[in-house]
């Protein structure tokens, strides 16, 4: 059973789903309508609207919002491919404020040609906020793409100061 919950932020609505394992997905406003989008991924799965199971990742959200955080502290249940879990590992390492090319992710993966495949794993973000796959940028310094939008992109990047 997957439960989610519907939150508004800065940058729009959210959609956040929780497995029993930990949270599985963040949906941006693009995603909408969002119980569609959940029909659509997750057919198998029984999904039910309940804010109380995702409090703590609600608040924990808002906290980065009001920038009272910087790291989150939650379970997650991400289902990837090796490759792009490990993409994604190194990606979390980048600290609040600052930002890694996807040239450098792809080296501390031990995969130094793997650019592209970091950008498609980054592409494939079920998390993205917590994996803070805003944080990573072309080689040349400009910010790349990023599911939510480049607007969502900046907008993030300018909230921890790392532009």
């Amino acid at each position: 059973m997957l439960n989610y919950s519907i939150i508004s932020s800065p940058i729009g609505k959210l959609c956040v789903v929780k497995s029993n394992k930990g949270v599985r997905r963040i949906l941006f406003a693009n995603n909408y309508p969002f119980e569609t989008n959940l029909q659509n991924n997750f057919p198998h799965e029984k999904i039910v609207q309940n804010n109380f199971e995702l409090k703590k990742v609600s608040n924990q959200i808002h906290e980065y919002f009001d920038l009272s955080r910087k790291e989150f502290a939650l379970d997650i249940d991400i289902q990837l491919s090796s490759f792009y879990r490990t993409a994604l590992t190194k990606v979390v390492e980048i600290p609040y404020g600052e930002t890694s090319s996807y040239k450098s992710i792809a080296i501390k993966t031990g995969n130094p040609n793997a650019s592209r495949a970091v950008g498609n794993a980054n592409a494939n973000n079920p998390l993205p906020i917590i994996i803070p796959c805003h944080r990573v940028i072309a080689n040349d310094g400009s910010i790349g793409g990023y599911g939510g939008g480049l607007q969502t992109k900046r907008f993030l990047l300018e909230l921890e100061g790392a532009l």
